[in-house]
């Protein structure tokens, strides 16, 4: 790997110089930070993280390089999509020399391999600093000799990109359970197969209407999800069956829209392995990944109420309706690789399917 000089542009005018790993080219997008100490492998696979650019907190990235892709009921072992997902990713120090019985690859190689290029040598907590100051922005890696326009995530749906195309069956159980792929993660299909039911995966936009299910899951995914218009009508069809109904990060915002409620822009977004989420009516905290830059606005409808809140900023991280089986929380209870403190959630959507 050679010491190529490049820079991180924020569009504040900020400039973090480094160096290049990874594909040597320039790209651009939204500039977000994750807390993260391990499972960088499952981060850049993550499809809610389409359009951005990752800054990873954590100062060692890729001392255990990159496993293999293992397939296990048809999904990609440690992975959670066939492919990167980022459009690029800035490190305070790789290592280029991993250490791990399940090391495959470096993540430099990984990078190159598909085209993502990587920033090392900033100063990921000066700038995660920066971007508490100021918010999420737009930024640009811009490699030697070349250099590329701003380009906002959020002005489009990004959904359609990173959702399955085609209807997927997955298990074998009795229970029959559609699974709503807005980018759904890798992990929400293992955690529902882990408990014997059957999973149709269909794509965003599919008309689900009249399938034989016993209930339906909306998938975490990237970007606005006032974009998601063909899926909050379906799901807004779909309450009016009274079928047991979950959301999940990006499912959560659906939910509310179908249900007549609204979302908004964070000014920073929650992503982190260790985000503090309160159930209102326990009181109990649970510590949980997320990762999201919209959240639901807290004007709750007739027959709904606010589930759970975030503990630092009070922001809305659920919502359920009082009598009927409609359930959605804004964090990952399948977190990957942790915490999976909220996983019994699963469990809880399962026991209202009759």
């Amino acid at each position: 790997m050679q010491d190529k000089r490049a820079k991180l542009v924020l569009e504040d005018g900020t400039v973090f110089e480094g160096f290049l790993f990874g594909s040597e080219k320039s790209v651009s997008g939204e500039v977000v930070f994750n807390t993260g100490m391990v499972g960088y492998p499952e981060s850049l696979t993550d499809p809610s993280y389409s359009g951005q650019i990752l800054v990873l907190t954590y100062p060692l990235i890729g001392n255990y390089g990159v496993p293999k892709k293992e397939e296990i009921e048809g999904l990609i072992r440690n992975f959670e999509s066939e492919k990167i997902q980022v459009k690029g990713l800035i490190v305070s120090h790789y290592s280029g020399e991993p250490s791990h019985w399940s090391c495959q690859e470096t993540l430099d190689d990984w990078l190159r391999e598909e085209g993502i290029p990587g920033l090392q040598g900033i100063p990921t907590r000066t700038l995660t600093v920066r971007l508490r100051e100021k918010g999420t922005m737009l930024g640009k890696i811009i490699a030697p000799n070349d250099d590329v326009d701003f380009y906002d995530p959020n002005q489009e749906n990004l959904v359609q990109h990173v959702s399955a195309n085609v209807v997927k069956e997955y298990g074998k159980g009795k229970k029959r359970i559609v699974l709503i792929d807005c980018g759904a993660k890798n992990s929400i299909l293992s955690c529902l197969l882990e408990r014997s039911v059957k999973v149709i995966r269909v794509p965003w936009d599919y008309d689900f209407l009249n399938m034989d299910c016993d209930g339906i899951v909306i998938s975490n995914g990237p970007g606005n999800p006032k974009m998601c218009l063909k899926t909050i009508e379906n799901v807004k069809k779909a309450l009016e069956k009274d079928k047991p109904v979950f959301g999940i990060c990006l499912g959560n915002q659906i939910l509310a829209l179908a249900a007549g409620m609204d979302t908004y822009k964070l000014k920073y977004g929650h992503r982190s392995q260790n985000q503090p989420c309160l159930d209102i009516q326990s009181g109990r905290c649970f510590i949980t990944s997320q990762n999201h830059g919209f959240a639901v606005k807290p004007n709750f409808k007739e027959g709904w109420e606010e589930w759970f809140v975030n503990a630092n900023d009070r922001t809305n991280e659920g919502i359920r309706h009082k009598r009927k089986p409609f359930m959605a929380v804004q964090f990952h209870p399948e977190g990957s690789p942790g915490p999976r403190d909220t996983e019994f959630l699963f469990d809880e959507f399962l026991k209202k399917i009759k």
